[in-house]
């Protein structure tokens, strides 16, 4: 199994991407209570999206895996949604659709009113499982096979990025 080929998104890049996120929630009809980023990869791009925006930042660890840690906190957002208290979802990219797929659910199945939930995507697959609210920028992954390195991603040793790509790049739906 070969690696996929590594796309770096630039810092210019990223800040035009959640400029054209904020943009899209000042100009619809559905203002969140709450920006909610998931961790690992949302949270960045929540931070800035919360400064751009305005609106209040909270966090769910997805990606460490801990047992029940993030799915305690989605009950919790999803009780608050009970009282009318509108969340918005933000990730880096909706690529396979798996992490939002087990977020939605998660939040459902704890009683959470679907109506108050959105979900924001730096990137967004057309192909993936499940679909957002608002997207910064589309596409198809039969056209753009290589792998999404964010700034904060950058970070990591090249080797380990090309491993975490091929196992998740690789991963059915």
């Amino acid at each position: 199994m070969s690696s996929p080929a590594l796309l770096y998104i630039d810092q210019t890049q990223f800040i035009e991407d959640v400029r054209a996120l904020a943009a899209l929630l000042r100009s619809g009809d559905w203002q969140p209570d709450f920006i909610v980023g998931i961790g690992r990869g949302g949270l960045v791009p929540a931070v800035f999206l919360s400064h751009a925006t305005g609106i209040a930042l909270l966090s769910v660890d997805h990606s460490s895996k801990v047992p029940t840690f993030g799915d305690e906190l989605l009950a919790k957002l999803a009780d608050k949604t009970k009282d009318g208290i509108r969340l918005l979802i933000v990730d880096d990219i909706n690529d396979s659709g798996k992490t939002l797929r087990y977020l939605r659910q998660e939040f459902l199945k704890t009683g959470g009113v679907a109506a108050h939930l959105r979900v924001a995507v730096l990137i967004d697959n057309i192909r993936s499982i499940e679909t957002v609210d608002y997207r910064a920028r589309t596409i198809d992954r039969n056209e753009e096979p290589r792998w999404f390195v964010f700034p904060w991603e950058a970070m990591a040793e090249r080797e380990d990025m090309l491993v975490d790509a091929a196992v998740k790049h690789h991963t059915p739906n």
